[in-house]
Parts: structure tokens; C-alpha cells; sequence
């Protein structure tokens, strides 16, 4: 490894270290949540990392006048929905900020892992005011752990709608992020009038942004027995 190479992986492993060292300073010297104030900034247990299936939102009726998700050509898959801190039970949402808009620049430098900048700025009111971050550290932290996850080499781009079940959904995520588990994983679809497509994979993570067993809150998953994935468009 050259010297440029080496001093490049140093600067990307800091990089990563200190947004999430940021996220997780709010958290280590906190109270149990059971003492602490609910909907305050800062004050919540875990993340979930909420990845939509494009395609499946794309065919909706939400994403019928999306042009700028669901144009022809986009050919998005695995897309960020959000990053939602979460309590063991429940979640913190709307939180009080000072930071109540998105500057345009963070929501440009998001629009290839987000394609909408409606969800973008969504994201933010609903989940990012209660991380106990900035905006630029909330996204920068949602970019990062996104890079983090392994997507699987058939859900990258598939040009076929993929049939599969959760389970082999799951194991196939499992099998390709190292210290990953089943029971970090969520797998979420529509109800019998979508016939099972895909709508969401939630992944959690501590804290310090390391994969971890989910909460109550993931205990609700898809009980279909077979998964359906639209292709990309």
C-alpha cells in the first residue's frame, strides 16, 4: 500500500469514528430512558437504519408523481429511507431544534442515496432533530453507516423482479456484512393487495453505529411466504 493510500484510509476511518463518536456522546453518560424526558433531542437508545426497495414504492400510488425517485431511468434499488434513533419501545420524533430547515447543498450532496429531497427534509423534522446532532452531522452519519451495510450482489441492480422469501432476504445480508445477525435485521412488506412486495430492509445499530439487536419496535415483520422485488426501472 503507498504512502497516499495508506494516509487516505487513515483520514476515512477517522472520518467515520468521529461522526458516530459524535452521535454516541449524547447517549454514554445518559440516564435509563425510564428517568429520562421523552422527544428530546439526543435521548433515545438505538438507530434503525431504514433502507426502501425503490422499485417497490416507484410502482405505488405514493410514487406515481415522483419524478424525481421514480422517472424511467433512475434504476435506484436499495435506497435510504431514513436514520431513526429509537427508544427500546417506541421512538422520539419532532424533537426541539434550533436547526429547523436543510440547507440545500447537504440536501444536493444526499440526492444519490435519497432521492427526494421531500424525504430529505422530512427526515430531518420527523427523525434527525432527535439524534442530538446538526444536520450536517445527522446526514453525514446517515451517508456513513449506509457506506457501512454490504448490499448483496443480486439486489444491486436487478433487471428481473427477484422472488425469494424474508428469511433467505435476511440470510443473504448475513452472509455478506461481517458481524451481522438475523436479529439486527427487519424485514418489512405491503399487505395482500401488494402480493408481498418488499418495501423495507431495517438494519440496527448501537450507539456507536455497530450493527445490533433491534427492539420492540422491529418485532412486526413480513409473514410472506414468498418476498417479491420489482426490478429496477
Amino acid at each position: 500500500m503507498s504512502r497516499i493510500t495508506s494516509a487516505c484510509a487513515v483520514r476515512s476511518v477517522t472520518a467515520v469514528t468521529g461522526v458516530l463518536a459524535v452521535l454516541a456522546a449524547y447517549l454514554l453518560s445518559a440516564a435509563p430512558i425510564a428517568a429520562r424526558e421523552l422527544n428530546k433531542a439526543g435521548v433515545f437508545d438505538y438507530f434503525t437504519l431504514s433502507l426502501s426497495w425503490s422499485p417497490t414504492y416507484c410502482g405505488s400510488p405514493a410514487g406515481t408523481d415522483d419524478h424525481q425517485q421514480c422517472s424511467p431511468g433512475r434504476r435506484y434499488a436499495f435506497v435510504v429511507h431514513g436514520l431513526w434513533p429509537q427508544y427500546e419501545r417506541g421512538w422520539p420524533e419532532s424533537c426541539a431544534t434550533r436547526e429547523t430547515w436543510v440547507d440545500q447543498k447537504i440536501i444536493d450532496s444526499m440526492l444519490d442515496i435519497m432521492p427526494s429531497k421531500k424525504l430529505i427534509i422530512h427526515e430531518w423534522k420527523k427523525h434527525g432533530s432527535c439524534a442530538g446532532v446538526s444536520v450536517a452531522d445527522y446526514f453525514r452519519a446517515t451517508r456513513l453507516l449506509f457506506k457501512r451495510v454490504r448490499i448483496p450482489a443480486r439486489y444491486l441492480s436487478p433487471t428481473d423482479t427477484i422472488m425469494t422469501t424474508p428469511e433467505q432476504l435476511v440470510t443473504d445480508f448475513v452472509k455478506t456484512n461481517r458481524n451481522l445477525s438475523a436479529d439486527m435485521i427487519s424485514v418489512q412488506c405491503g399487505n395482500a393487495l401488494d402480493r408481498g412486495r418488499l418495501s423495507e430492509l431495517r438494519i440496527c445499530l448501537d450507539r456507536r453505529g455497530n450493527f445490533s439487536q433491534c427492539g420492540a419496535n422491529e418485532d412486526r415483520q413480513c409473514r410472506a411466504k414468498t418476498l417479491v422485488m420489482p426490478p429496477v426501472r
